[in-house]
């Protein structure tokens, strides 16, 4: 009661000043659920073990299978460590403020979480284009799929993937660090996201707004647009193949990538477009999104291509299979 009654202090404060560069926010959590936080956070603890073990198994087993080292398991590897940076940049803190009630976090702390998450999750879509472009090229054109998609071009894609999500993103927390925070330092939320630090902030936004949303268009936006046309192509090139098993099998080898971007798309468009738009939905809906959108996709990703890739499947049973006694 003592600690929520300082909490509560510092707010009131905070908003009594007018301008005021806080050293320290307070994460509230999720809001009118915070008597649920421990339960809560048992399955969000639980999902972020997994994803832990689960791209880990996943990077290791690709880097000792020579025979894996192809494109489309190389940003595999760079989904798997993007996914690993941006949950366990949020989760420990989560995990910290669900368990021990430790809602601080300093000025400096949020506007790293900031940077981390939304960089991390432009790659994330980057690579998910690389891998659609990956398809397209074993599908639509397969014989030179080996010379189009060298590692020299494969490691190139995916520097330049990291560049553009690290060069658009690095402004986003010197536009937050310039804002004057007069109304409160009180984040209702469960990690520091740009939106959400905009919101309390009493300066004019408008331009930071609108540079946040050019580039979630010119990342994400873009990113989703050119995967649908590289899937419009493939399915148009695989229905006119000549044989029923030939168009199967094609279909079999995208299976995998459509149901991580459907797993990570959904949320994060939910997150995106709630946190800007809907403003109808209930505070600790959009804020346990947010948090399903940071946890979700690095837990399944893997689990998704190890059941569903034989290559990948084999190698990790094989990896784990007890030897059988000699008789």
């Amino acid at each position: 009661m003592k600690r929520k009654l300082k909490y509560l202090t510092i707010g009131m404060s905070a908003y009594n000043r007018t301008d005021f560069h806080p050293s320290t926010f307070i994460l509230i959590g999720i809001p009118g659920l915070e008597a649920s936080h421990i339960w809560i956070s048992i399955p969000f603890c639980l999902v972020y073990l997994l994803a832990l073990l689960g791209n880990c198994s996943l990077l290791f087993t690709i880097k000792t299978d020579p025979s894996l080292h192809q494109p489309m398991y190389l940003f595999l590897c760079m989904l798997a460590v993007a996914d690993l940076v941006v949950c366990t940049t949020a989760v420990p803190k989560l995990l910290s403020l669900f368990w021990f009630q430790d809602r601080e976090i300093r000025f400096e702390a949020c506007l790293t979480q900031v940077f981390l998450i939304h960089s991390c999750s432009t790659m994330e879509s980057g690579f998910f284009l690389a891998m659609a472009f990956d398809r397209y090229v074993a599908i639509c054109n397969p014989l030179r799929h080996s010379a189009i998609l060298t590692h020299t071009v494969t490691g190139g894609m995916g520097l330049v993937i990291v560049i553009r999500g690290t060069t658009l993103l690095t402004p986003h927390p010197f536009l937050l660090r310039w804002l004057p925070y007069c109304r409160t330092n009180i984040i209702s939320h469960t990690y520091c996201e740009f939106m959400a630090l905009i919101k309390i902030a009493c300066a004019e936004t408008r331009i930071r707004r609108a540079y946040s949303l050019m580039v979630a268009f010119l990342t994400g936006g873009v990113d989703f647009i050119l995967i649908i046309c590289s899937y419009v192509r493939i399915l148009y090139t695989v229905f006119h193949l000549p044989t029923k098993d030939a168009r199967l099998k094609s279909l079999g080898t995208c299976g995998s990538h459509v149901c991580v971007i459907l797993v990570t798309y959904t949320p994060a468009f939910f997150s995106f477009f709630t946190h800007r738009f809907g403003h109808k939905v209930a505070p600790h809906v959009h804020i346990f999104v947010a948090n399903i959108y940071l946890l979700v996709p690095p837990m399944l990703n893997p689990i998704i291509y190890g059941v569903r890739t034989k290559k990948i499947r084999d190698r990790v049973l094989k990896l784990f299979r007890f030897s059988k006694p000699l008789h």
